[in-house]
């Protein structure tokens, strides 16, 4: 794949960024109190106009819609003959939305913000974000693949702005509805986005080789 310098340099620097938040998280999260709350301020100002919106749009990434929406496109490509697509998305899912942020909570045990009154009811820790880890990994997957939804250049991407837009709302939600930091909900954005970086150019040669293999097979 010749564009694979520039998807791990940018997954590099995102791996980085993360692995620098997390290092605050751990050891000085109170440098981290400025920035979180000047967010947490200018995000509630759409309070309370968008209630309705971001108690509708976070569902996007709970975790039961998550899991179905998971083996519904897992199903989807493995029986359309996409298989190393249908692997790339259950590994993303189960090992690094589903075990490795599960274990990165438990290891930073950061108690979710009490600044605003939660929304939503949230039992588990608030670092990094659960939903932000998972709407990346998910949704940033099928923009990746969109291609194998359309062929065409300008609804593949009318599409993509709009799977990008819905993971940016998932986001801003989980800060409006009270439940997370801003820098919960960015190092799970940049902990999906590192893998989907470094992994994406891997899955482009497997599903090449794959592809190829299946072509011979048919002659």
């Amino acid at each position: 794949m010749k564009n694979k310098p520039i998807y791990q340099l940018i997954g590099s620097f995102t791996l980085l960024f993360f692995a620098a938040l997390c290092y605050i998280v751990r050891f000085y999260p109170e440098t981290l109190s400025g920035f979180d709350r000047g967010i947490i301020r200018a995000v509630h100002q759409l309070y309370p106009q968008m209630n309705g919106y971001f108690l509708w749009v976070t569902k996007f990434a709970n975790p039961i819609t998550v899991i179905i929406l998971s083996l519904v496109f897992v199903g989807l490509f493995y029986f359309n003959k996409q298989k190393i697509t249908a692997l790339w998305l259950a590994a993303s899912m189960a090992l690094v939305s589903g075990i490795g942020n599960h274990l990165l909570k438990l290891f930073f045990h950061r108690a979710r913000p009490t600044i605003l009154p939660h929304m939503v009811t949230e039992h588990s820790f608030s670092f990094p974000s659960g939903h932000a880890t998972a709407s990346t990994l998910l949704y940033g997957t099928l923009i990746f693949v969109m291609a194998l939804f359309f062929k065409e250049k300008t609804p593949r991407l009318i599409a993509q702005i709009v799977v990008g837009l819905l993971i940016v709302s998932i986001v801003i939600s989980r800060i409006y509805l009270g439940v997370h930091y801003p820098s919960d909900v960015l190092a799970g954005a940049l902990f999906g986005s590192s893998w989907l970086l470094f992994t994406y150019p891997y899955y482009k040669e497997k599903k090449l080789a794959y592809d190829l293999k299946a072509i011979r097979r048919q002659k």
